[in-house]
This record gives structure tokens, C-alpha cells and sequence, in this order.
């Protein structure tokens, strides 16, 4: 059965049974604990918390999932992978244990001919925990398990929690046994690669108090209503249903390992190692995909960093396995047809996945060389301070900075006599792994102080917003918060976080900035509001600070925002969706929003692009926008189903979380978009859009930066009078600047080129000197001096090529000239091919000269560059050239 399959199986099953089927949420966790979402139940945690009411008594979704702890283990392993998708199904406060556990058994063991997966009963073992006596007796009197084949296990095993004091409960798991093959008989208890678990039943109706690790934590008591979360591995009954050994084997993985294996000659099963790289290509390149199809980018930090991290990975198993080119538009293809079966947008945004994908190849592959370049020089110092083992910093350095993954190193070092201390470097990466996990654990207990607002929400309700017809209104103070505590009453100049019943002012968000404005209360009191926000769904927290008298919980209130700030931004965000809609024009699909920020007068918004938008683009998308203005277009809001929505071809913005219910914005027939923010009425209130340019802010990502309205005209007023200025300087027309200004630099630059030839000339005279002038090392001619400061990098490599073919041929010869430029010294050392037979390279004697100069450099054996910090070290470094010519020759 393949996995689709087995995905549509589910989905039917439960939605027969009473379930609304969510769709998977986006990999990007809508959660400031997590960077993307490790779990299924992740996008229902607020209802589990109590932050949300639920929208359904029951749900099922597969959920797309990413977890990277033990990427290191990816491949070593065939029970390690870094995405995988888990099927749930939720029940809040409606069916509980006998109702999960009767859908569980029926749905694994049911016949695949009535839409069963068809599993032989008398291969499920249970487990359930040490005390939960009701979900043994479920098992055994109503579902039929015999005792035997049920298992009591402890809190470490049959024991969930998020890790934080919320709702806990007992679970009881499902194993299947894959046989004798896979080891000794005994149940899950005794072996857990034979009885392998594949469907988790999480019992959740209690709630846990502080403590650490799974099972150091205590039970407060019952929660208010019983919940079901479970959790069934798609993989995992992929690879029973499918009769192979492990996940790697399935479907959806095994013809990623074929294409690599085509790609590099290399055959799955031929060796371990090799299979182990393989392993790694196809988990990686699959995880990749979802993330970049999910609106993730490569970067250097956050989500962005875990996605090339194992893009790298993977990129480098295919260049150990033999690959010697790009490989990944190949791996991509493989991954899109495979996955795009149960996942249809990863067909749609083909373009775009492959653009963001191919740029970070491209991108590693230079890096790659770079890195190995850094590696060479590390390798050379350690040998010439006598060492035979490369540090672990610098291995660290290299994998932290450059991307350079341990295992290469440990391989080129090794190619160059090396070895490399492992454990400084495994030190260094676990004092790494420390200070993240510790981070994460912080910001994991982050959720307990939003309990406040949460306070507020199950009080007053949610807060109700009229900011998209009304810039005021009526309204009653419902919350007060000092310092995040909640308070009765606030006094003048206290610093205040205010929650009203209805609101005008609209919230930070979609790329938005907040409004501000005041809050004039019934006793004459003042709030002056500067930021607003939403740290739980539904309450909206006006955040400022009194300004005249007292702020009482409970009294009437007028609320004010401030209209001309507003109308500034709605100008901003309408104008965002024009030049969306218009770079999609230009550059096609691949130009997808990835941010965006919407204040007073102007806006930047971030797009995929794998290179630059040339400025005639660029000056073609302007245009176009302007003309939409021109053209006096209604922009309307309107709320409908997300279904409804994708079939007007609404586009939404990549990581954003949607309901099931959303709102349109619509301009014109020009624009439509999924949107929550504030517009104009009309194209026409915009005025004016100016682009003020592009540029890059990470890899395959652009930003455009612009003006909107009266900023825009401010701007274009400073060039007219810039431009007027110039026209004066040159005496001549606007329209002649360009030629006339080129006509100057040309003149300047030929001067320039002048100036050059001269100096050049200079330095090459010293030429014949120094060759008379060379000494005699043990055979060996020695050119070595320092030259005129201030000579270039160029002027310098000349002229110790030029002193070097002056001197004869058939005598071994080396020319080491320096100098010194802006207060940094410099070397060029050559050889002739006389020396090099005798074993002196300039590569060799540059790292030597460079690092008695504070620096470092290499190059090929016949010329090589390098410098430094310490312009006093030149004679020092002279003297060092010299020796090491003696001792070579």
C-alpha cells in the first residue's frame, strides 16, 4: 500500500466517524517556543492548553513534522530521520479512552477491502501505564487483546506531558511484531526493534505541576474536561504494510536512494558507508523540499539555518558517493513527483522550490572550495609548528562558519598526514548543543506568563475588533495588566497594558505595524496607546501609559486611534499588494512574498528571487504600478472559506497560519490576496508609489524598499532639486547628465590609467637591480628586499616576475619581494623551475613569510601572495624566507 494511500485511508476513516479533517499546518510553527513543528498535535496545542476555544468536538489531520536533534544520527541508523508525517486524530472533551481505542483497533486490523489497513490482529501488542487498570480493561473485555500480548510500562515509556506544567495523561501504544528476524520474543517490553510501535494513544486528563525529564514532575489533578490526542507514524505502517525493513525502504524514500545511486554510480546494499551517505541524501533532500514548499529559506540563523544545514549534508553525500557536478535539480524531481502525490502544492510551487534550492547549491558548492582553501592553510600551520593533529577549534571554526562538515575533515586532513582532535571538536559542539538546548528550554516555559491574557480571554471573551470601519468608538476597560500581572486599577504615569471589550486599533501583524492613539476613559482619565498587540489569540493588549488620572478595570471607555498614522499604512500595505501582484508579473511565481513590513509613508517588502531584478525590471514593475493607481481601482475585503478562497486564486503568504475562515483583499482585477491588515477604499488614495531599490537580505531572497504618497513625492522633489544642481555644474540639460557625467568619469579614469602606467613603470625600473642583486643561498639565487611602500598587489606580482626572468634559467632562483600599503604589509615570493626541481615551492615559503607577518596566504608552487598585520616584521620575515630557502635547498 503505498503511503498516499495509507494518507487517504486515514483521513476517510475518521472523517466517516464524525472528524473534520484539518489540513496539515505549515512546517514554520506558528509558536515562539518552536521553530517548526515536531509533532502533530503542535497546531492544536491551544486548544489543549485552554488558550482557544476548539472549533470542533472532533479532528484528524496528517501533519507534516521536522524534528533535527539527531541529525548527526540521520543514515548511521535506519530508525533516524529528520521529517516524517504523523496521523492524528483529537477528541476535546467528547469521546475518550474506550471511543480512541476502539477506532485504533478497528481501523489498523479492518479488512483493506472496507478501507482497513488490513494488520493480522495477533501481531498488535499494547502497552498501557503501570496504573491505568480502565485502558487494560478496555483492551482485553471490549477490544479482545489477551492479557499476554498487554504490557504495563512506566512513566518514562507510557507517560505524556509537553515538558512544562499544562495537561498530562497515561498513554497506551500499539507495537507490531515484525518477527523472529528481528530478535527475541517478549513483547515491547523486552525488544523494541522486533515490537515496533506504531500508533500512540495519549489519554490526556491530568494536569502536571513543575519539574524536569519525563518523569520528575507532579500530578495536581483532573482537568476540567478529557481530551484525546494520538499519534500514528505514516512511515512507520508504510514499512510494515510494504513488507521492507525500515523507513528508508518505503516508497516515498527508496526512489530518492535509486536516483542518487544513479546519479553517482553507487548501488544501495553495495557497502555500509556508502549506504549511509545514501541514507542521508534521500531523508535530506526530502526534508528540504517540504521546508522550502513550507516558504522556508536558507540563512545562517533559526529555521532558515536548519534547512541549509541539511541541504549541505546532503549536497556533500552526493560528492562522496563519486557526484562530481549539481545534483540537486535531479534529487528535486524525484522528491516533487513522489511527495507532490499527497502534498499537490509541491507540484504548483515547483518553480519556486527548485530556484531556492538550485541557488543554495550553487551557493555551498563555492563555499565548499572556500572552505577547503581554509582547511589547506590550517593544515600547513599545524605542520610547521610540528604538529601531526589538526585542532579542534579550527575544525570547529570550519564546520560553524563555513559549513564544513567533520567528516570531510577528517578525510582531507588525513589525505595530508593528519589527524584531528575529535574530542576538542566534539566538546566544542556539545558546549554548542548545551547553550541552544538551554535557550530552547527558556523559551519553552515562555508560554506561562501569557496566563494573564489567557485570564482575560476566559473573563471577557475575545476582544472585538472594528478597526476596518471604524477609526473610533465605544468600549469598556475588561483587563489592566503592570509588568505582566494583572491589576484592579493604574495610576498616572504608570507604564499600563490595557484590554478593552471592542477595539478600533489594529493589532501588529501580517507585516502591519500596530496603531496608536488614546484611550479616554468615562472618569476623564487618559491612556496614551504606542504599540498594540495579540500574545494570545483573540485578546488584543493596548500597551502605554496614563497620562492623566486613574485607569479602573470596568469603566466605560472611548477608544481613538490616530487616523493620519493609519491611513499612512493602510496607503503602505495596499500599495505592498501592487507590487506583489506586479513583481509576479515580471518574474513569474518564484517571486512569492517571504515579509514584509507596513509603516507610515513607506513599506519593504522580501520576495524569492534567486539573483538580482535588473533596474530596468524593476523600473517596468514601478511603472506598472502606477498605472493600476491610475486607474482609480476599488480595493474590497470579504470573508469566505479558505476552499473558496484558492479557487478565486488568492495567494497567501508562505508561513502564515490561516482558519478556515479568511479574508480577501481584492483590488481591482489586479490584485488578490489572503490579507487581515487595513487598506485604501480606492487605488487612488495611494497617490503615488516610488521604488527606491532592491537588494539581497539571504540567499534566493530580495527585498525592495519604497515610498508611498506624500513621502514619495518628498522624495522625488530632494532628486528634482539634486538633478538641478548638477544640471548647473555642467551647464547643461537634465536629460544630458548621463552622457556629460560619463564623459568626466571617463576623463578621470583615463587619468587614473595614467598615473598607473607611470608608478608601474617606476617599480619595474627596480627590477634589474634586484636581480644583480640576488645572493647566493647554498645554490639557490634569493631576490629578497622590501620595495617602495605603497606599491599595489599587482604592480608588486609584476615586478617580481619581471625580476625573476632576469635571471638565468638553468640557475635555481627565488624572488621574494615586500611592501607596504595602507599600513598592512604584503608578499609575492615566485620560483623558477630550477628551485622547484630542488623541492621549493612558493606556497610554502608565502604561509611561512605571511605568518611572520601576522597573516596568512598560499598560492601555486611557481607564485604565491599573502600578507598580514605587522608592517615592523618585514626584515623578520626576509630572514625567514631565507632560511627556509637554505634548508630546502
Amino acid at each position: 500500500m503505498e503511503s498516499a494511500e495509507i494518507r487517504r485511508r486515514w483521513l476517510r476513516f475518521f472523517e466517516e466517524r464524525g472528524h473534520t479533517v484539518v489540513p496539515s499546518a505549515s512546517l514554520i510553527a506558528d509558536d515562539p517556543t518552536l521553530l517548526l513543528v515536531p509533532a502533530g498535535m503542535v497546531p492544536f496545542k491551544p486548544y489543549f492548553l485552554g488558550e482557544v476555544k476548539p472549533p470542533w468536538p472532533r479532528a484528524t489531520s496528517v501533519q507534516k513534522c521536522v524534528r533535527t536533534p539527531d541529525i548527526e544520527e540521520v543514515g548511521k541508523t535506519t530508525r533516524h530521520g529528520t521529517f516524517f508525517q504523523m496521523c492524528g486524530n483529537f477528541s476535546f472533551g467528547d469521546y475518550f479512552k474506550e471511543g480512541a481505542i476502539k477506532h485504533a483497533w478497528e481501523l489498523l486490523t479492518g479488512s483493506q477491502d472496507d478501507g482497513g489497513f488490513g494488520l493480522d490482529p495477533e501481531k498488535l501488542w499494547i502497552t498501557v501505564y503501570l496504573d491505568d487498570d480502565e485502558a487494560e480493561r478496555i483492551w482485553h473485555e471490549v477490544v479482545g487483546v489477551p492479557k499476554e500480548r498487554i504490557q504495563r510500562l512506566g512513566k518514562k515509556e507510557n507517560y505524556w506531558s509537553m515538558g512544562v506544567p499544562g495537561p498530562c495523561g497515561p498513554c497506551s501504544e500499539i507495537n507490531y511484531d515484525r518477527g523472529p528476524e528481528f530478535g527475541v520474543e517478549g513483547g515491547p517490553a523486552v525488544n523494541d526493534e522486533r515490537y515496533v510501535e506504531i500508533w500512540n494513544l495519549v489519554f490526556m486528563q491530568y494536569e502536571r505541576g513543575e519539574g524536569t525529564g519525563k518523569e520528575d514532575f507532579e500530578i495536581l489533578g483532573d482537568l476540567p474536561s478529557k481530551n484525546i490526542d494520538t499519534g500514528l507514524g505514516l512511515e512507520r505502517l508504510a514499512m510494515i504494510l510494504q513488507g521492507v525493513h525500515n523507513m528508508y525502504e518505503t516508497d516515498t524514500l527508496r526512489v530518492v536512494i535509486d536516483k542518487a545511486g544513479d546519479l553517482t554510480g553507487v548501488r544501495y546494499g553495495a557497502a555500509a558507508d556508502t549506504d549511509v551517505s545514501l541514507r542521508v541524501v534521500a531523508d535530506h533532500m526530502r526534508t528540504s523540499t517540504m521546508l522550502i514548499g513550507d516558504g522556508v529559506t536558507p540563512g545562517n540563523e533559526g529555521r532558515g539555518y536548519v534547512l541549509r544545514r541539511i541541504m549541505r549534508r546532503a549536497i556533500r553525500n552526493m560528492r562522496l558517493l563519486g557526484a562530481t557536478g549539481p545534483v540537486v535539480a535531479d534529487l528535486l524531481d524525484v522528491v516533487i513527483k513522489t511527495m507532490g502525490q499527497q502534498y499537490p502544492e509541491l507540484i504548483e510551487d515547483r518553480k519556486r522550490i527548485e530556484t531556492v534550492a538550485l541557488a543554495e547549491e550553487a551557493a555551498f558548492l563555492k563555499t565548499l572550495k572556500a572552505g577547503t582553501n581554509i582547511l589547506d592553510t590550517a593544515v600547513t600551520e599545524t605542520k610547521a609548528a610540528g604538529g601531526t593533529v589538526l585542532p579542534g577549534d579550527k575544525a570547529f571554526l570550519l564546520h560553524d562558519t563555513w559549513g564544513f562538515p567533520i567528516d570531510l575533515t577528517l578525510e582531507m586532513a588525513a589525505e595530508q598526514g593528519l589527524s584531528v582532535d575529535e574530542n576538542g571538536f566534539r566538546r566544542l559542539m556539545k558546549e554548542q548543543r548545551e547553550r541552544a538546548k538551554a535557550d530552547a528550554q527558556a523559551k519553552k516555559h515562555g508560554h506561562a506568563d501569557l496566563s494573564a491574557y489567557r485570564e482575560v480571554a476566559d473573563r471577557s471573551g475575545a476582544t472585538v475588533f472594528t478597526g476596518y470601519t471604524h477609526t473610533e468608538g465605544e468600549s469598556s476597560v475588561v483587563g489592566l495588566l503592570a509588568n505582566g500581572v494583572s491589576a484592579p486599577a493604574a495610576q498616572e504615569g504608570d507604564e499600563v497594558e490595557v484590554v478593552l471589550d471592542r477595539t478600533p486599533f489594529y493589532a501588529e501583524g501580517g507585516g502591519q505595524l500596530a496603531d496608536t492613539g488614546r484611550i479616554k476613559l468615562e472618569s476623564g482619565a487618559v491612556v496614551e496607546v504606542r504599540d498594540v498587540q495579540q500574545p494570545v489569540p483573540g485578546v488584543t493588549v493596548h500597551k502605554g501609559v496614563v497620562q492623566v488620572g486613574e485607569v479602573v478595570v470596568g469603566s466605560p471607555a472611548y477608544a481613538t486611534i490616530d487616523v493620519k498614522r493609519r491611513r499612512a499604512i493602510a496607503r503602505a500595505h495596499s500599495a505592498t499588494h501592487l507590487t506583489h501582484q506586479a513583481l509576479r508579473d515580471a518574474l513569474g511565481p518564484t517571486a512569492a512574498q517571504a515579509g514584509s513590513e507596513n509603516s507610515p509613508g513607506r513599506f519593504r517588502f522580501d520576495f524569492g528571487s534567486p539573483t538580482a531584478v535588473p533596474g530596468t525590471v524593476l523600473t517596468d514593475v514601478e511603472q506598472r504600478i502606477n498605472e493600476v493607481l491610475s486607474r482609480e481601482l476599488d480595493v474590497q475585503a470579504e470573508v469566505m472559506s479558505m476552499e473558496d478562497a484558492k479557487k478565486q486564486g488568492a495567494i497567501a503568504e508562505f508561513g502564515e497560519k490561516y482558519g478556515d475562515r479568511v479574508r480577501v483583499v481584492t483590488i481591482g482585477d489586479f490584485s488578490k490576496e489572503l490579507c487581515g491588515g487595513t487598506h485604501v477604499a480606492n487605488t487612488a488614495q495611494l497617490g503615488l508609489v516610488k521604488l527606491l531599490g532592491e537588494s539581497s537580505i539571504g540567499s534566493g531572497v530580495r527585498r525592495v524598499e519604497a515610498l508611498v504618497g506624500v513621502d514619495a513625492y518628498n522624495f522625488l522633489a530632494r532628486e528634482h532639486t539634486v538633478v538641478s544642481q548638477l544640471t548647473e555644474l555642467v551647464k547643461g540639460r537634465p536629460e544630458e547628465l548621463p552622457e556629460k557625467i560619463s564623459g568626466v568619469l571617463a576623463k578621470l579614469k583615463e587619468a587614473e590609467k595614467e598615473i598607473e602606467r607611470y608608478r608601474a613603470e617606476k617599480v619595474l625600473q627596480a627590477a634589474a637591480g634586484l636581480a644583480q642583486e640576488a645572493k647566493d643561498v647554498r645554490g639557490v639565487a634569493l631576490a629578497a628586499a622590501r620595495v617602495a611602500d605603497g606599491t599595489s598587489a599587482d604592480d608588486l606580482r609584476k615586478l617580481v616576475l619581471d625580476v625573476r626572468g632576469r635571471i638565468p634559467g638553468d640557475r635555481p632562483a627565488v624572488v621574494a619581494l615586500f611592501t607596504v600599503a595602507n599600513g598592512r604589509p604584503l608578499t609575492v615570493i615566485a620560483t623558477n623551475e630550477a628551485a622547484r626541481e630542488r623541492g621549493i615551492k612558493a606556497g610554502d615559503l608565502v604561509r611561512t613569510a605571511a605568518k611572520t607577518l601576522g597573516g596568512g596566504g598560499g598560492g601555486k608552487p611557481d607564485v604565491a601572495q599573502g600578507g598580514g598585520q605587522n608592517a615592523a616584521a618585514v626584515p623578520e620575515a626576509i630572514e625567514a624566507v631565507e632560511r627556509l630557502v637554505a634548508e630546502a635547498a
